[in-house]
């Protein structure tokens, strides 16, 4: 095989879609990896280059018996250290691998029938990025002047605008056509090696204009490529519309599915799912109830409640994503200090046969769970409605868009914590096996 990603000839494109989702994702379950935590890469402290990503080729096997269809890899491009601080887009983080580590870990999804979503840092760049070093240097009339977002005339020389205060964050200039031309540059690039799709980091800090300007021309060249926007609160909908992605990341339903169980109040769920079916009319989120910043679901609601959220995440409209342990029952939380996303973010084993056997029930829970949406694929654009509503106990029907397929989901988050979901009189999936 050459160093370049292998090409991946896809059968379906755009054209028929639900809300402009591309078709091999409308019925698509994502497991994420955050790859330096996962692959034991260094993050603050000096590195050797090593092929570590090719640890996920021992994975594979297990996100397709998971039941899972794609992969959603965090950074992977050279950074200085947590991979959101990126050095080079185009070259893949020597604590990594190579290249060529990164194509035949696409070619070994691709083989498996898994899709790969890459992780586009498009808000920001690291201070030490080569540009934007050289860009100071040359000055307000330099190449790459345009391309950051320096106060050229502040007072003590110039000041680069940073990501959410984050000084080692450089943030681009998004109303300059060179960082139109730089984020299209690069989106393509790793299209054009075989990737199916961006999640867009930090997308809600940028004028929804500026992903408007961008990704036509990216999906002119590509039009089967899949966009999802990070957006953690604001009118998603009009996000959707005004940028032109495929969805955004539903925050409110993450939040809410662990709120509610934790605090024993179903009435904040319910009250979201309404407002989840009403997104649903103008496209289909991007689901989850745990990721790389946030604490660990289990941690959140205790491990016997964490299936019970997710038979919500697989029970309602939306592309779900697992991240990656938490089928496996790990905990981990989140704090606001450096390195306070460590335990959230861990190294794994070398292969899923090294994972202590104590996660095996909330395991099983996942592979049941997955197979039910994979095989009542109409889930993808369901809506629900509450029939059982109290603070401990909840039962909510899912029925198909425009048809007559239904599933009966019932809750209870009372001293024993149980769930069950009924298709007609027949039970598809218990707490009680």
């Amino acid at each position: 095989m050459t160093t370049s990603l292998v090409s991946y000839a896809h059968c379906a494109t755009q054209s028929d879609s639900l809300g402009g989702t591309p078709v091999r994702f409308q019925d698509a379950i994502l497991w994420q990896v955050y790859p330096l935590g996962f692959c034991g890469a260094p993050i603050r402290e000096a590195a050797t280059p090593a092929p570590r990503l090719r640890r996920l080729l021992n994975w594979l096997d297990h996100a397709v018996e998971l039941g899972t269809s794609g992969l959603l890899l965090g950074p992977v491009f050279a950074s200085s250290t947590h991979g959101y601080d990126s050095l080079d887009q185009f070259a893949v983080d020597p604590r990594l691998g190579t290249e060529q580590d990164l194509a035949d870990l696409v070619e070994a999804c691709h083989d498996r029938g898994l899709v790969v979503v890459l992780d586009g840092v498009f808000n920001h760049v690291g201070r030490d990025h080569p540009r934007f070093r050289q860009a100071l240097l040359d000055g307000p009339d330099g190449p790459d002047a345009d391309l950051f977002a320096v106060d050229w005339a502040a007072e003590g020389g110039p000041h680069a605008a940073v990501f959410e205060g984050h000084d080692a964050l450089v943030a681009l200039n998004h109303s300059s056509a060179a960082a139109r031309e730089y984020v299209r540059s690069v989106m393509e690039y790793w299209l054009e090696r075989g990737i199916d799709g961006w999640r867009l980091d930090a997308a809600y800090t940028v004028d929804p204009t500026f992903w408007a300007a961008v990704l036509p021309a990216v999906r002119e060249r590509h039009p089967d490529a899949w966009f999802v926007g990070e957006v953690i609160h604001g009118d998603y909908a009009d996000f959707v519309r005004r940028s032109g992605v495929d969805t955004v990341t539903q925050y409110e339903l993450w939040s809410s599915v662990g709120n509610a169980i934790a605090s024993r109040n179903f009435f904040e769920l319910d009250w979201t799912l309404q407002r989840h079916n009403a997104f649903l009319a103008d496209f289909v989120p991007a689901t989850f109830i745990g990721n790389h910043d946030v604490t660990r679901i289990a941690s959140t609601v205790g491990e016997d409640r964490a299936v019970l959220a997710l038979a919500v995440l697989m029970t309602v409209g939306g592309i779900p994503t697992v991240y990656a342990g938490d089928e496996f029952g790990y905990t981990g939380v989140k704090e606001e200090r450096e390195g306070g996303d460590d335990a959230v973010r861990p190294e794994f084993p070398d292969t899923p046969g090294d994972v202590a056997p104590w996660g095996a029930s909330v395991l099983q829970a996942h592979r049941q769970l997955i197979a039910l949406r994979r095989r009542y694929r109409w889930l993808v654009t369901a809506t629900t409605t509450a029939e059982e509503l109290t603070n401990t106990r909840y039962r909510y029907r899912v029925r198909a868009a425009g048809g007559s397929d239904e599933l009966l989901v019932e809750l209870d988050i009372g001293d024993r914590p149980s769930g069950r979901i009924l298709a007609g009189d027949r039970v598809e999936w218990s707490t009680a096996g």
